[in-house]
């Protein structure tokens, strides 16, 4: 496969073997090259010409993987992070083995080996899982280029209400399908992606945009909306809704957002966006039961931000 694709701004060419096949919601982000493309109903957009690739993806599969080279800047149970210089060059170059949470050796190796260009081996014996979403897209640090476009990958429910997007975020396991469930049943809203939205920005104002990942909810389309709120959920007794200040919305917000805390330049850059998307977004605080109350309680307050 030699082909296009596009996930906010970002514009990039994946060149992989026929054994190698994207999951069916990586697909969705596929364009054609040169042509006008027309977009799903629900963006801001019906068309787009398409640009030149910025960057180019490079699979291939092995039974082994090499050791990078470079300094380990980051280690965790399923990520082994490397920075190198490029020669010739002050640009810091990074490759990662990425592996999954259990299991003892990782999958692949990811490798930058310019500024527009990345080779990644894959494992010969991983072929048969690279349907599961997150195993494909975190082949390709998209997160990396992302950050650089001013565009951030927050762990959410993005549903669509009114023509706005409202965004349920928090920790796993605490309600944001739920509750975005909730306001489909009683308000007709209707569910974009289930687990992750990018946020992004879009003639000064930040919208919600698809991502190739949705969890186990199933629901992934490739849409981008003008954000209403950001609601930070938490489990409650009684149900309470009220919007906070940039200050208490900072590290709710922050704790939800993909950050390569390890480059410093794009971890203080995303700490810069999330100021100012908490400029223009309003984030409220929602304690809430599983009932119709619930979207009552947010309701009146997203009521009160158009008064």
């Amino acid at each position: 496969m030699d082909k296009l694709f596009q996930i906010g701004d970002f514009i990039f060419r994946l060149c992989c073997p026929a054994e190698v096949t994207p999951p069916e919601n990586f697909m969705k982000f596929g364009i054609s090259s040169g042509l006008p493309g027309q977009r799903e109903s629900g963006q801001l957009e019906e068309s787009v010409t398409v640009k030149a690739p910025e960057y180019t993806y490079h699979i291939e599969v092995s039974d082994h993987l090499p050791e990078p080279d470079g300094k380990i800047v980051a280690r965790r149970p399923d990520l082994l992070v490397f920075q190198r210089q490029a020669e010739g060059d002050s640009q810091l170059l990074e490759s990662r083995l990425i592996g999954v949470k259990g299991r003892p050796d990782p999958y692949a190796c990811y490798r930058e080996t310019s500024g527009n260009r990345a080779e990644i081996l894959l494992m010969q014996d991983e072929l048969r899982d690279l349907h599961i979403d997150p195993l494909f897209t975190s082949l390709l640090a998209l997160e990396r280029r992302l950050v650089r476009k001013d565009q951030m990958v927050l762990h959410c429910a993005y549903v669509e209400y009114r023509g706005e997007a409202i965004l349920f975020s928090a920790p796993s396991e605490t309600g944001k399908t739920t509750q975005a469930g909730l306001w489909e049943k009683y308000r007709g809203g209707r569910t974009v992606n289930g687990d992750r939205s990018l946020l992004g920005k879009k003639e000064g104002g930040w919208i919600a945009q698809g991502w190739p990942v949705c969890g186990t909810s199933e629901v992934c389309h490739n849409e981008a909306i003008s954000i209403k709120a950001v609601v930070m959920l938490s489990q409650a007794k009684e149900n309470r809704a009220e919007k906070l200040k940039p200050g208490q919305a900072f590290p709710l917000l922050y704790s939800q957002i993909t950050v390569n805390k390890w480059n410093m330049q794009d971890h203080l850059h995303t700490m810069d966006l999330i100021e100012d998307f908490l400029g223009s977004v309003p984030v409220i605080h929602l304690g809430c039961t599983i009932s119709e109350e619930a979207v009552e309680c947010l309701e009146e307050v997203l009521q009160s931000l158009e008064a």
